[in-house]
């Protein structure tokens, strides 16, 4: 594939874990983009599923080179080649570790200038770039850019629009959870908070000014706290940038039919009160007895392994064996300090 600059405007990054059943679905919609095709690089962090071999296979039905690279400096040159590169990343590094690796191997090529986050679950619609590059040019100094993501179901609910979060207790919210998108407007900006991270585009001025995300948090709340930080740099809505997400395939996120699995819960919550302790740690004491109460009534509801595991979480406590043993040990390391 031969490509221009207008071509290489925007690269994406993809973190794959587990996530054979999804992420051809993916990458199929970015290159069937009816604009600009993005540059593509695939990160995957140690998948224990067949997951490199399906995208090996998938390169192979298509007649594509997917180069693959163990290294920032190779992925970077595979990339600036072919336009799709597969990173190994040696160990599964969390979702913040995926995705700085991505970014710091976009970052090598000078020609993009929009670094796009989205989930191997999660399906473009086919003016997806198109909508991201009218954004950008309406808003040349932006610095973080989403869009509207809804449920991959028929008849499609809108999963979010753009998030907010309660300074009291740090709860996250999704604005326009579950309408029908084709009655709902997408929100003013100034009513988001953040982008998530299923499907977030970051100008390389943000990224370069603010850094990258911060990898202690393992999963959830990175991108929050990433909008947290962008200072200067103003949140964004594009309209008409749509992605179609099917949530929660490879850890077991909540959807508006689902509850979260445990190891799910716990993750957000030691994920919940870092954020609080950054952010606001004068309201640590109400975040700590909202999620008391959640736990409670999880516990009569009858999902005592959620609650128990919420409990853990929220007080600091370790994960339990049914939450660290869905981690190799390698992962363990990082997730938990040990």
């Amino acid at each position: 594939m031969t490509l221009s600059p207008r071509t290489t405007a925007i690269g994406v990054v993809i973190v794959t874990f587990n996530g054979a059943d999804v992420v051809i679905g993916c990458l199929d919609s970015l290159l069937a983009q009816t604009g600009v095709v993005p540059q593509i690089l695939v990160v995957d962090n140690a998948s224990g599923d067949d997951t490199v071999a399906t995208l090996r296979d998938w390169a192979d039905r298509n007649g594509r080179a997917l180069p693959e690279a163990h290294s920032v400096e190779d992925a970077a040159g595979a990339l600036g080649r072919t336009g799709i590169a597969l990173l190994h990343s040696g160990a599964n590094r969390g979702f913040a570790g995926g995705v700085n690796l991505g970014l710091v191997t976009l970052a090598r090529l000078p020609a993009i200038g929009h670094f796009w986050v989205l989930n191997p679950d999660a399906e473009a619609t086919p003016d997806a770039t198109t909508a991201i590059l009218a954004e950008a040019t309406r808003t040349p100094g932006y610095g973080m850019m989403g869009g509207r993501v809804c449920y991959a179901e028929t008849p499609p609910r809108i999963q979010i629009d753009g998030g907010t979060v309660n300074h009291w207790t740090g709860v996250t919210g999704n604005l326009n959870l579950g309408a029908n998108p084709a009655t709902v407007p997408q929100p003013d900006a100034a009513k988001v908070a953040f982008i998530t991270g299923a499907n977030l585009v970051a100008s390389r001025g943000f990224y370069e000014d603010v850094g990258p995300m911060r990898e202690d948090y393992f999963l959830y709340y990175e991108e929050v706290d990433w909008a947290m930080r962008r200072g200067r740099w103003p949140i964004v809505v594009a309209p008409g940038f749509v992605v179609r997400h099917h949530a929660g395939t490879a850890i077991g996120s909540p959807t508006l039919d689902r509850i979260a699995s445990p190891f799910s819960f716990w993750f957000k919550y030691r994920s919940r009160m870092m954020f609080v302790r950054r952010f606001y740690p004068l309201s640590l004491p109400v975040a700590l007895a909202h999620a008391t109460a959640k736990a409670a009534q999880l516990w009569l509801k009858g999902a005592r392994p959620q609650a128990a595991t919420l409990l853990r979480a929220a007080w600091g406590l370790p994960a339990p064996a049914a939450v660290r043993d869905v981690l190799s040990p390698d992962a363990q390391r990082i997730a938990f300090g040990r």
